[in-house]
């Protein structure tokens, strides 16, 4: 796949970042490097690494300037020794040629809805934010990550079953309780883009049905909930292949909540549905809420319904019992309140 940062840098920055790849593709201790600032290297290893997501093993670096010297020495960080990152290193590929396998044959949507499931079902959040985690090696070798290692991971099956995908980063906002950045991917499909969070996903189907909150929105859509890119990714247009649209579980009138939460009650199924009947005021969250309760009570059940708002998604099971809250709203972040 093309390296999508690389193509948006100048040329004295592609310099450096061919220098770094081949230097930590070598796994060399240290090597030379265009003399830029530090910051303008910072960035362009964190792009390295976006676009390069095999390139597990660099998780940072110092660098050493000399007097009259055109070149920095680039001082790589490594996770593991050289033997250890070549049995990692076969390991990955072999993890990666083995999931792949069942999905060459899929649609790109189909592909794509592959591996946010796989993600979703095998992957849980590490709260504890261990380096590996940051990294492909958490999610396909531990099965836990955070937002940077599973949108490599995302971006890794895309790339090895041929979809467009890059990942975008958004900065963090402690005025707002963000405190750090968050990672997510872009896809290319059918020639459009669309938005992919399967970490939020992820953060929403612990103990219910696989959620698609976050799988092919447009901007308008996605930017309620999240930040502003720091480096520029193609915009998000069109609205058409938003999961739940495409899937028809997209309701504007009331009296279709009603008919599907009656359906939902007699095959015995949670009930998962997006509102974009208008805007989902209190007042509209209200009337669908006695709709759902008054569906319930017809069969003697009671409805507990989880709201993702931003999105306006509905998830609802119908229980014997009565729930100690009748509506639970959800946060979908980084599997932990931020």
């Amino acid at each position: 796949m093309e390296p999508y940062y690389y193509l948006h840098m100048n040329k004295v920055h592609q310099t450096a970042y061919h220098a770094i790849k081949t230097g930590l593709l070598a796994l060399a201790p240290s090597f030379p490097v265009p003399r830029l600032e530090g910051r303008e290297l910072a960035d362009i290893f964190f792009q390295l690494r976006l676009d390069c997501p095999e390139i597990f093993w660099a998780t940072g670096f110092r660098y050493r300037y000399y007097p009259d010297s055109t070149n920095v020495e680039f001082i790589p960080e490594y996770l593991f020794d050289k033997a250890k990152i070549k049995d990692h290193q076969k390991a990955m590929t072999a993890r990666v040629n083995k999931l792949i396998q069942s999905a060459k044959s899929m649609s790109e949507w189909e592909k794509e809805q592959y591996i946010h499931d796989f993600i979703c079902e095998n992957v849980r959040y590490d709260k504890l934010k261990k380096p590996y985690s940051h990294e492909i090696i958490g999610p396909l070798g531990q099965g836990v990550g955070v937002c940077e290692g599973i949108a490599k991971t995302v971006k890794i099956l895309c790339d090895n079953l041929g979809i467009w995908c890059i990942i975008a980063i958004s900065d963090a906002d402690p005025d707002k309780g963000i405190k750090y950045r968050h990672a997510w991917n872009v896809v290319r499909i059918g020639g459009k883009y669309y938005h992919l969070d399967v970490t939020f996903d992820n953060s929403l189907c612990k103990a219910g049905p696989l959620r698609y909150d976050y799988l092919n929105l447009e901007d308008k859509q996605f930017f309620r909930d999240h930040e502003p890119v720091i480096w520029k990714v193609p915009a998000c247009t069109d609205g058409d292949h938003f999961y739940y649209k495409e899937k028809k579980i997209s309701f504007t009138k009331i009296e279709d909540v009603k008919k599907r939460s009656q359906q939902a009650i007699r095959k015995n199924k949670p009930l998962l549905f997006h509102w974009r009947g208008g805007y989902l005021t209190r007042d509209v969250l209200t009337q669908l809420l006695d709709t759902m309760a008054e569906a319930a009570k017809e069969k003697g059940k009671y409805a507990k319904v989880s709201l993702n708002w931003p999105q306006a998604v509905l998830c609802v099971t119908f229980e014997d019992e009565a729930p100690q809250e009748d509506v639970v709203v959800e946060e979908a972040n980084e599997g932990e309140k931020l």
